[in-house]
């Protein structure tokens, strides 16, 4: 499914990192904050090794930071080794293939690093997914969204918001990007989904019915 390998790749300096991760798919605790308890466990010849957070987009062999509703995406729970980071990038390892990630700095001011600590998480998302009611499940499976989702549901689906950087996962509105040029916001209120906003055939094609 994958498109072909990133080889040859240059020789990229493996940077150390020390990292405190998102159990329960990284995604927002009861109070909006990650729950950052679990350890990493190692992978002969990898950096880390763990499980896509959330159906993470990607174009070609380039995992996209921006998330792009409207590329294919892997799916949440999918295993995942990373093989290198750096100030510029990261490699990592989906099934098999190689891809590469390099954030878009128009839409995100996130290192490679940075993002990689939200999204490949130590544990398993799929054991939370299950739990979730069958329409939930299927949303989230079409990388979709439906009223009365929570936000921990909402990252599983559509991955991590543009954020206000003084309120975090607990702001009203979430931004997301349809494309480079399109985007759309989640409203909230608590912590159930109430409204998409945004171009409206975009909108219908978000949304889970």
């Amino acid at each position: 499914m994958f498109l072909s390998r990133i080889l040859p790749y240059p020789r990229i300096a493996l940077t150390a990192v020390a990292i405190l991760l998102a159990s329960c798919a990284g995604a927002p605790s009861g109070n909006g904050s990650p729950d950052r308890k679990a350890t990493w466990g190692q992978s002969t010849g990898s950096l880390r090794s763990g499980f896509a957070c959330c159906n993470l987009r990607y174009s070609g062999d380039q995992l996209s930071s921006s998330n792009y509703a409207q590329l294919p995406f892997i799916a949440v729970g999918t295993p995942v080794l990373v093989r290198a980071v750096d100030d510029a990038q990261a490699i990592v390892e989906i099934n098999g293939q190689q891809m590469l990630l390099r954030p878009d700095p128009a839409q995100t001011r996130e290192t490679p690093g940075q993002w990689l600590d939200k999204a490949v998480v130590a544990q398993d998302p799929r054991r939370r997914l299950e739990a979730f009611p069958a329409g939930v499940r299927a949303a989230i499976q079409s990388g979709r969204v439906m009223k009365g989702m929570t936000r921990e549901q909402v990252i599983m689906s559509v991955g991590y918001p543009q954020v206000d950087e003084k309120k975090g996962l607990d702001a009203p509105s979430w931004r997301y990007w349809w494309s480079g040029f399109e985007s759309f916001y989640v409203q909230w209120t608590r912590d159930k989904l109430r409204k998409i906003d945004g171009d409206s055939a975009t909108v219908n094609k978000l949304t889970y019915h």
